[in-house]
């Protein structure tokens, strides 16, 4: 009765919020749209348009979209994930060595699986029982879980001969559709379930929106931020297996910079930093926006360094909007 109880009334505050509409948290509906039309105007006779460059920027993005839904719920919770990409390269690492000793396919996965349990657990229990502020904790474990991915291989590549894997995880299609595609789908769908349709993603938010108010409703709010850090760390795990499976090799250099574009999508998709609110739709509309404007940007010739000053130019705007919106 009391967990029913916790469930309407934290529905009942979502479904208010909802009344009180904020044309700026769509903005990234909009800007989608108009980047779309921008790039396809100035590059419409160079391919950016061709259904085969709009799958592409599917493909390049599905890894940050995969991460950034389950920081959605990271972030809607009060929280912060900055380990997500050096645990992308652990995952992809673990799950090639795995392989490569003869565990095959199941294993290859449970092992990178486990190894993205193992962070996310470590960044749970840290944040919630050793009271440690999880932006501290994790930033501290992006360093830490990087310095493992480069001294467990020497900075090697591990190359993946298991083309079952390989194909599921990155480079397989179906028909011309990538199966990244279909990664993207259904986390997309998971996760705005999860969010928005069941008691785990209601407590979510009422922990973001006020910790104290959810505590005195009987929800457990440590629990709730501790299963939000360890789903980061599988989805990061996800990812990192994504990535070996698409170059058919592990690299301890997977995820460099992904966890500021995870940020920023989540941002960007009308989340608050605050937490207490989140939109795992806007949330993959962001990362695709993102991806959208680094291949146009490829397109246009620029190099790196002109592409990172407008991917920060972009993560300022989203903080921006963000506390704007708020």
């Amino acid at each position: 009765m009391l967990s029913k109880a916790i469930d309407e009334k934290t529905h009942m505050k979502t479904k208010l919020s909802y009344k009180k509409l904020d044309w700026r948290n769509y903005i990234v509906y909009f800007a989608f749209v108009i980047v779309l039309i921008f790039f396809g105007i100035t590059l419409g006779d160079q391919g950016f348009l061709l259904p085969s460059n709009l799958l592409n920027i599917v493909r390049q993005t599905t890894m940050i979209s995969i991460m950034a839904v389950a920081m959605t719920f990271v972030i809607a919770s009060g929280e912060i994930d900055l380990s997500v990409g050096s645990t992308t390269a652990l995952a992809a690492l673990m799950s090639a060595l795995a392989m490569q000793a003869g565990f095959g396919f199941f294993g290859g996965v449970v092992v990178g699986l486990i190894s993205g349990v193992v962070v996310g657990a470590i960044n749970g229990f840290l944040t919630t029982k050793v009271a440690i502020p999880s932006f501290l904790v994790t930033l501290g474990m992006m360093q830490l879980v990087r310095g493992v991915d480069m001294w467990v291989t020497h900075t090697n590549p591990v190359p993946i001969l298991n083309m079952p894997f390989n194909n599921i995880f990155g480079s397989g299609n179906v028909g011309p559709i990538p199966s990244l595609f279909f990664w993207s789908i259904v986390i997309l769908i998971i996760g705005h379930f999860a969010l928005k349709k069941t008691p785990f993603g209601r407590q979510i938010l009422a922990t973001g929106g006020n910790r104290q108010s959810a505590e005195y409703s009987g929800v457990n709010t440590g629990r709730i931020k501790f299963t939000a850090l360890l789903l980061t760390g599988i989805a990061a795990a996800i990812a990192g297996m994504l990535y070996s499976g698409m170059m058919q090799s592990a690299r301890y250099s997977f995820g460099q910079g992904d966890e500021m574009n995870v940020i920023a999508a989540v941002i960007l998709g009308g989340s608050s930093l605050n937490g207490g609110n989140g939109s795992i739709i806007g949330t993959v509309i962001g990362s695709l926006m993102i991806g959208t404007i680094n291949n146009g940007l490829i397109i246009m010739g620029l190099d790196v360094s002109q592409q990172m000053v407008v991917s920060g130019a972009i993560i300022i705007l989203a903080v921006a909007f963000g506390k704007k919106s708020r």
